[in-house]
């Protein structure tokens, strides 16, 4: 394997969302170019000058980019389609990163763009009959890890409620997210049941949207006028995929660990200096795991946690501070695009009510069925 730390330096200087939305008549070329021209306008440079693109998407269908980019003008670009399902984006993005650092390129360009449909899962075509028709079920797998945190460490579905209101709170101050509406640690617990502790505020919503991110060589910063406080390094980049299960812990949880460790030696960090972190919430209880798989707390203290208010804006690291899956929403193919948009403007300090102080390193964190795990490390300089 060859770290990202060994190859030259990337910088994201541009980045740029449509917002995440219920179902609409929407076209996604509206959806994706309102994304890839707001960050061609946060980078100011100009669409000829992005010499690749990678597109992640799970349910639009062949050629999405390069149809997409005909209303901007054919460039020549190189252009790739990347699906990995809930980590599409985040895998696009990792794409366009590694064709700059390795030298390919100078100036490359991630989008994630979905619009909402009945994806299809390659599970129901491996013609492999199942026990149980909820066996794979993610809902299903968490809320029993949920109930066994119940017995085991204490977890109780008011900390669960209290990790949904915390996203939903902040939420509802992004302009870009899907639920913008505060809920209250009692609304959530009242909302319809759905498995175990689990209510459905406490699980993100289904939609569309978009979210674009532009990355460049250091020398492109100079020769393309990019002011100063705007780019942002990328640390470290990783990706892995579920080993042989041995314990009965679900393994999205053990692989956050394993790429959490990676990219930490990466970017040359302890979890300790993590000032915001954007994490895969597609449950409440996700985000109690991840944060002790990071090394943010002890295992077994991820609900303390979130009753001290560490994870809060102004805590001792901002987790989802964009709403997360659960409030900003989570379209699959953007959604680890979106998580980028959210830690970069983070660390340039721009971020208004929900500005994490003195923030200068986060982590971008994303899962995918099969399952994968990938993250990011960003960078102040």
């Amino acid at each position: 394997m060859i770290p990202l730390n060994s190859l030259r330096p990337v910088y994201v200087v541009g980045v740029g969302m449509h917002p995440y939305q219920f179902p609409s008549d929407t076209p996604y070329i509206e959806m994706g170019l309102t994304a890839v021209r707001a960050a061609l306008s946060d980078a100011e440079i100009a669409f000829p000058s992005v010499e690749s693109a990678f597109i992640g998407c799970t349910g639009i269908g062949m050629g999405a980019g390069r149809i997409m980019f005909n209303h901007l003008g054919a460039t020549g670009l190189a252009c790739t389609q990347v699906e990995n399902a809930s980590a599409s984006g985040a895998s696009a993005f990792q794409q366009a990163v590694l064709d700059v650092a390795s030298g390919r390129r100078e100036v490359s360009l991630a989008v994630g763009i979905d619009k909402y449909k009945d994806q299809v899962r390659a599970i129901q075509k491996e013609g492999v009959g199942r026990l149980s028709d909820t066996a794979e079920v993610p809902l299903v797998q968490f809320a029993l890890m949920a109930e066994t945190l119940r017995q085991t460490a204490g977890l109780t579905a008011e900390d669960l409620a209290m990790v949904a209101s915390k996203n939903h709170g902040n939420a509802a101050l992004n302009p870009f997210a899907q639920f913008r509406k505060p809920r209250t640690v009692e609304q959530v617990l009242a909302s319809h049941p759905v498995a175990g502790m689990v209510t459905s505020l406490m699980c993100c919503p289904r939609g569309e949207g978009a979210a674009a991110a532009i990355v460049v060589s250091e020398d492109s910063i100079q020769k393309l006028g990019i002011s100063g406080a705007k780019p942002i390094r990328v640390a470290g980049s990783f990706d892995a995929s579920e080993r042989r299960r041995t314990s009965r812990e679900i393994p999205a949880v053990t692989l956050a660990k394993d790429v959490a460790e990676e990219v930490y030696r990466q970017a040359d960090i302890s979890a300790k200096e993590l000032d915001v972190v954007e994490l895969h919430d597609a449950f409440a209880v996700e985000e109690i795991f991840y944060t002790e798989s990071f090394g943010l707390v002890p295992k077994g203290q991820g609900q303390d946690f979130v009753r001290s208010g560490g994870s809060a804006i102004g805590g001792q690291c901002s987790v989802n501070s964009s709403g997360g899956l659960i409030g900003q929403g989570h379209p699959l193919g953007p959604t680890g695009l979106g998580q980028i948009h959210e830690v970069v403007n983070q660390l340039r300090g721009i971020n208004g009510q929900r500005q994490q102080p003195n923030a200068k390193t986060g982590m971008a964190h994303m899962i995918g069925l099969g399952a994968i795990s990938i993250a990011h490390i960003f960078k102040k300089d």
